[in-house]
């Protein structure tokens, strides 16, 4: 491709020095071989050279320019040339329109697709499946499902013939939504309508149901797609065996494992993964590992995904020293990058295993390493912390987030919750008061995580009283000085049944 380019690029420096005289039809296959190349500088000559020609360009002309712009992400040109055309003598047919709203989407303009749309049909243009498609496109890229539906349903009430690419967005967005049943109502539409779904449309179903927990739909499905006589591929195995696996089902997932095995297909890291932590979640780390230094075996890449699940399976099985061998491993041998949940499997394990120090120090190399901590990373942190008695130190490490741009709305109320349920009461009072104090949550929203908190650890008559106190909420008088009721009166009130 790149030897073409200049060999047309050498081709057309001699023309452009050369002495001839262009017509409409040598100017339209330019700008088109042109345009599809890239090559918006000789593009650009050619169109000039009609001017000084006064060669009149027609509606191949302009579409050609157009796509040509667009292509090479030249959109407001385009846009430029749209409203020449608006307002000449060539108007803009269902092409170019077509093409300004491909412009304005892959440039991330999709509202203006949208307007664009619109005013396609306001002058009388009727916009076909391609429009509707790239729309389509757009708006499921956004993560719009809603707007993909409403797209798809217009296609659907014009009687426009829908694209199976463009089935598999819609369901597959109503999907991510949990609207399932609005997904399968489209797959059966689209049946009813004469097109056939193929396997990458039932896979999106599949894979819709199975991480909604519906698993027997899932499976369901998968066996009508192969009564059909569709041929499930691996990926479709896949999205079965993970929602198999988050089920606790195994046994299961492992009979497709050897189904994908007897039938010789290439078994992903994907499908890997979901085993590993499956097994893992079972208890049954032995066979975890062994799948995991299998994959190498079958030349099969691990990722960050499959390390992930074996370091989890390693620290809930109390094995944190080989968790910690796999975390070197990972990066110095495998170069797999370590995420955030690498790293907020590694500090509770570390924490659980009494290892505060080395957890901190986790904590450390990955703010060091520039890795953005999570709200479940900065609990793992925060509850090992608060259960040592480092409350101070939890709630000094979530300050040093702040000015790096990361706030964790309910850390706070994590951390009253951890203290609650371990009955440290007294240090749940310290904290909330200290956090009205400094305003940085609403009390009530305080009051109510301790009342909750207060209840789930049986202390119903605690939690009754601060109901229907003003702690948090009310103002008392000393002389002249007004203060917010705090949470430590509670303790105060409290009969000495409880020991705090």
């Amino acid at each position: 491709m790149g030897e073409d380019v200049e060999r047309i690029r050498f081709v057309c420096s001699k023309i452009r020095k050369a002495e001839f005289v262009m017509n409409v039809a040598a100017a339209n296959a330019l700008i088109k071989s042109f345009g599809k190349l890239g090559m918006v500088e000789e593009l650009l000559w050619v169109w000039r050279k009609m001017k000084e020609n006064g060669i009149e360009p027609t509606l191949y002309t302009y579409n050609f320019l157009m796509n040509g712009l667009v292509s090479s992400a030249f959109v407001d040109s385009a846009e430029r040339v749209f409203e020449v055309m608006e307002s000449g003598r060539i108007k803009p047919d269902v092409v170019t329109y077509n093409t300004m709203i491909k412009g304005y989407c892959k440039a991330g303009q999709t509202q203006k697709g949208v307007e664009k749309l619109r005013d396609m049909e306001n002058r009388g243009l009727e916009a076909d499946k391609i429009t509707y498609m790239t729309m389509i496109q757009a708006c499921y890229g956004d993560s719009d499902f809603s707007s993909c539906l409403a797209l798809y349903q217009e296609m659907d009430e014009k009687g426009i013939q829908v694209p199976p690419h463009a089935y598999s967005l819609v369901i597959g967005g109503l999907c991510k939504e949990g609207k399932l049943n609005e997904g399968y109502a489209v797959f059966e539409n689209m049946i009813r309508r004469g097109s056939e779904p193929n396997v990458a449309i039932y896979t999106v179903l599949i894979d819709g149901y199975a991480k909604c927990g519906n698993v027997e739909d899932a499976i369901r499905l998968l066996q009508r797609m192969i009564s059909e006589g569709f041929e499930p591929d691996v990926v479709t195995y896949s999205v079965v065996v993970n929602g198999l696996c988050k089920n606790g089902r195994v046994e299961e997932a492992l009979g497709y494992f050897k189904t994908c095995q007897f039938n010789g297909l290439a078994i992903n890291s994907m499908f890997y993964s979901s085993l590993i932590d499956g097994l893992g979640k079972a208890g049954r780390v032995d066979e975890a590992e062994k799948l995991f230094e299998e994959m190498s075996e079958k030349g099969c890449t691990r990722d960050s995904y499959c390390y992930n699940a074996l370091m989890d399976a390693f620290t809930k099985s109390g094995k944190v020293d080989e968790a910690l061998a796999l975390f070197k491993r990972m990066e110095e041998e495998e170069g797999c990058d370590q995420t955030v949940y690498t790293y907020t499997i590694l500090i509770s394990g570390m924490f659980k295993d009494h290892r505060n120090e080395e957890a901190l120090k986790l904590w450390d190399m990955m703010i060091d390493k520039g890795i953005t901590p999570t709200a479940a990373c900065f609990r793992a942190l925060s509850t090992g912390l608060c259960l040592s008695g480092k409350v101070g130190r939890a709630c000094k490490i979530l300050d040093e987030l702040a000015p790096m741009g990361v706030i964790l709305d309910a850390a706070c109320e994590d951390m009253i919750n951890t203290l609650c349920k371990a009955g440290r009461i007294k240090e749940a009072c310290k904290l909330a008061d200290g956090i009205t104090e400094r305003g940085r949550e609403v009390p009530g929203r305080i009051r109510t995580v301790m009342i909750n908190a207060l209840r789930k650890v049986g202390k119903s008559d605690l939690a009754m009283k601060l109901m229907h106190s003003k702690i948090g909420i009310g103002y008392e008088r000393m002389g002249s000085v007004k203060r917010r009721v705090k949470f430590k009166t509670l303790l105060e009130i409290e009969s000495s049944d409880y020991e705090f």
